[in-house]
This record gives C-alpha cells, structure tokens and sequence, in this order.
C-alpha cells in the first residue's frame, strides 16, 4: 500500500533536494505535492485526503505552526512532521501540543529521515491493519552495499570509510553500522580482504617486489603489510611466493 505525502518548505532547493533525494517509492509514500507555505498546503488538504505533511516552520503567508494548528484540529488522521532550522523550546511545545510525530532539524540528515519515515509507516500500516513488513526495501539497501562494495575494489589503495559515505550520501557512523548488518562483515574487514586477495594475486608475478605490492594496496610500511598479509593467510608473503613459484623469486 502506499501513502499519500506532501512536503512544504519556502525553500525550492530543500523542498526538492527532499523529493527527489529519498526513496519514497521504496519505503511505501507516494509524493503528492510540493508547496512553498502553509496557506497551499491548507488549500490542498482541503481538498485531497492526505496521509503526511512534512512542514517547514518558517514560511511566508501561513507558517508551519498556523498550518500544523489547522491539520490537529481539522484533519486529525493527517501525520506532520516538522522540518526547521530552529531549535526552539517554543516551537517544539507547539509541536508537541499538535501531536506532530517528530521533529527533524535542518540540515536533516539521511538516517534521522529515513527513521521518521519507518516509524511512520509503522503506525500507518497498524492503523490500516497491514501486516507490517521492512519498510525500506532490501535491494535498496542492497544498491547501497553493492555502490561501497565497488568502491572498495576500485580503491583499495586509499579508500576510507569517509569517503564511501559520500559516495551513498551517508553520514560515516551509519554507513558502518549498515554495511555490516546487511554484508555480514565490517567496512575495515571487507577492505583488508579486498587487500590481502590483489597481495596474493600481486605475489604470483615475480616481478613485483614486496615493498611494491605493499604500496599498491596501501601500506606505507612494508613490514605491517607482512604482518597483515601473515595474519589473514597464516603464511608470510614470501612463503606464499614459494609455495605458489617455488624459488623463483629473485632474493
């Protein structure tokens, strides 16, 4: 089943940085209409049923307060949500006095948003007595893994968790915190095995040195490459050489 959503903000970058930069569509909301205050919101809700209201508070003509004031007494069953730049003892005693289901700070950040959007589809789905299901579909996350994934093996040199995150536009902590409960292995795990799988593959061309291929896959220092490298494979990398060239390693 999907939902029915609005979003308002007198900002054009933020409303549609919001609309276009979420999977709404995966996690069961279909966007109705973007407006740029209160007072467009009111008209439309009047006139089409909606399921959320996502409200800046700051706006021309009708604020978010006035238009969250309106949507508690006239359209109990509608969910809003503020989106605001304020942290403001005021307006989150409004909010709470609205029943507004959160309240999410600008710049909002991927995983407060995409954790309003389970908890509301949550209590929609049990309002509706839909059996509740993820609410993020799988391969969504999937996209996500398999983008970092890629990124590693393109560049395990000098990769960094930091700068996966940007790639997927996610703050570093849950970049971690998702890779790991959906690939079964931690970022840094994943990176060293990417590393120590291009060593050995390295380590069967003759004509590579050791202190080479430990610069090629990151390591500054060719000792704590063959101590990595021995504690992955239980062999160090000049055993490995032999046991896969004999002695055909120039020494």
């Amino acid at each position: 089943m999907m939902y029915s959503l609005i979003i308002v903000d007198d900002e054009v970058k933020i409303r549609e940085g919001i609309a276009n930069l979420f999977p709404w569509e995966q996690n069961g909301f279909e966007i109705k209409g973007l407006f740029s205050n209160g007072k467009q919101a009111l008209d439309y809700l009047q006139k089409n049923p909606t399921d959320v209201v996502m409200t800046d508070i700051q706006m021309p003509v009708m604020n978010g307060l006035e238009l969250s004031t309106f949507i508690a007494n006239e359209f109990p069953d509608t969910i809003h949500v503020f989106l605001t730049g304020y942290q403001d003892f005021q307006y989150m005693h409004t909010a709470i006095l609205n029943h507004a289901a959160d309240y999410l700070l600008k710049p909002i950040k991927y995983e407060e948003l995409l954790t309003c959007i389970e908890n509301i589809r949550n209590k929609l789905d049990k309002k509706n007595n839909i059996r509740t299901e993820p609410s993020v579909d799988s391969s969504y996350y999937g996209q996500i893994i398999a983008r970092v994934q890629e990124y590693l093996k393109t560049n395990y040199r000098t990769a960094t968790l930091e700068e996966a995150a940007v790639t997927v536009n996610l703050s570093p902590n849950y970049l971690s915190k998702i890779f790991k409960e959906k690939s079964g292995m931690g970022f840094s795990d994943y990176l060293n095995r990417i590393r120590m799988e291009k060593a050995a593959e390295l380590l069967k061309d003759i004509s590579y040195k050791h202190y080479e291929i430990a610069d090629l896959i990151g390591y500054d220092n060719p000792k704590n490459f063959s101590r990595a490298f021995k504690q992955y494979y239980h062999v160090t990398p000049r055993e490995f050489r032999d046991q896969n060239l004999g002695s055909k390693e120039n020494r």
